[in-house]
């Protein structure tokens, strides 16, 4: 009797269970009829998206993207944080800075300046001011602006740094290993700092001091490609041609979208008859910046040495129209027309080498050859 009750009784849970089912199937087919009405009337929801960083996040991003070395990443981060916050002043003096080691110093002046016209009163503003004018042949400017930065700041070691910098292009060599010195007492393990000493060496003709000075730059951060392009400069002009493409081959693995690197790559092939390796490395140069005039002018006299008029004229008509004023390049262009028989078109560009240099012994020769 006993066991039967216990049975009779666990046979009667199966009901209550299956009830359970029924009804939650049952609720849960009225809970989806109720989302695709209510979908069908305001559509579905947006997929959440994550919330985007502050300017003043992407300048730390830029920052950190800088000192290893990607600069195209660092660009483009401190690029955004002038779009969110277009008064951020230190988002434009950084951007100011990739610009100018990138060699398109133009743009960089104009970025800079805008830093300054937002915060005048930032040493480091000022000092990146300096470093874009002097890199772009403003040096009486870039002093100006040096002196500035370190008044606004005494202890800012890179107001020092570029205003050294500017005093060495404008031949006050005394004053700039004086302000050298005292960006290295402030901020000796800065990689700035250390490359600044070297480029005092180098401009009093101490080259392998040069060298031994920006090796330890590289040392302090090997991610910045100029570092390479300065060794690899003070090596060709000691006539240690594998150590300076050694040297040029770095600065394009470092930083592939500097066309420096592949230039002066291809120049110190050139030098050495190389041409075709030449020509490969120059047309990268131009590949990676369109815009780089003297990659041009460099591909039109390898092609010149390879008697290919045609291509040389068209490189350094293209290094001309980005605004390159060389004779060499003007009585180049003369000598390819003149060989192709093509004197109407020779002797304008004979006379325009002349105009820059009137004792141009071969612009003389082509235009009389042609006359």
């Amino acid at each position: 009797m006993y066991l039967e009750d216990r049975r009779r009784k666990k046979r009667s849970f199966w009901p209550w269970v299956l009830s359970f089912i029924v009804a939650f199937a049952v609720a849960w087919q009225l809970y989806a009829k109720q989302v695709e009405i209510i979908e069908a009337v305001r559509g579905p929801l947006p997929t959440p998206t994550p919330t985007e960083i502050s300017a003043v996040e992407y300048v730390a991003v830029g920052d950190d993207q800088f000192m290893q070395g990607k600069y195209d990443d660092a660009l483009a981060a401190y690029v955004r944080a002038t779009e969110l916050d277009p008064t951020l002043a230190v988002a434009y003096a950084r951007w100011s800075r990739i610009l100018t080691l990138r060699h398109k110093t133009d743009e960089a002046v104009q970025v800079a300046k805008r830093a300054v016209e937002l915060d005048a009163e930032s040493a480091e503003h000022q000092a990146m001011l300096a470093l874009a004018l002097d890199w772009n042949g403003q040096v009486a400017d870039a002093m100006a602006a040096g002196l500035k930065a370190t008044k606004v700041d005494p202890e800012y070691a890179l107001g020092y740094v570029y205003l050294s910098e500017a005093y060495g292009d404008y031949g006050r060599v005394g004053d700039a290993i004086e302000m050298a010195n005292k960006a290295f007492e402030l901020d000796p393990e800065n990689v700035f700092v250390a490359r600044n000493m070297g480029y005092m060496y180098e401009i009093q003709g101490r080259y392998q001091d040069a060298i031994a000075q920006y090796r330890a730059a590289t040392e302090l951060n090997p991610n910045h490609a100029f570092l390479y392009l300065d060794l690899g400069r003070n090596y060709r002009v000691l006539g240690r041609v594998n150590e300076a493409i050694d040297s040029f081959e770095r600065a394009t693995e470092v930083d592939p979208g500097d066309s420096q690197g592949f230039d002066q790559l291809g120049w110190t092939y050139f030098s050495q008859g190389m041409y075709d390796v030449a020509i490969t490395a120059l047309e990268k140069a131009v590949e990676v910046n369109p815009s780089h005039a003297s990659a041009f002018g460099h591909l039109g006299l390898a092609q010149f040495m390879r008697y290919n008029y045609e291509e040389a004229i068209e490189y350094f008509t293209k290094a001309v129209d980005l605004g390159a004023q060389s004779e060499e390049y003007y009585y180049q262009l003369g000598l390819c027309y003149s060989y192709l028989d093509e004197c109407d078109q020779a002797i304008p560009w004979f006379e325009r080498a002349l105009q820059l240099n009137p004792n141009s012994t071969i612009a003389k020769q082509g235009l009389q050859g042609c006359q």
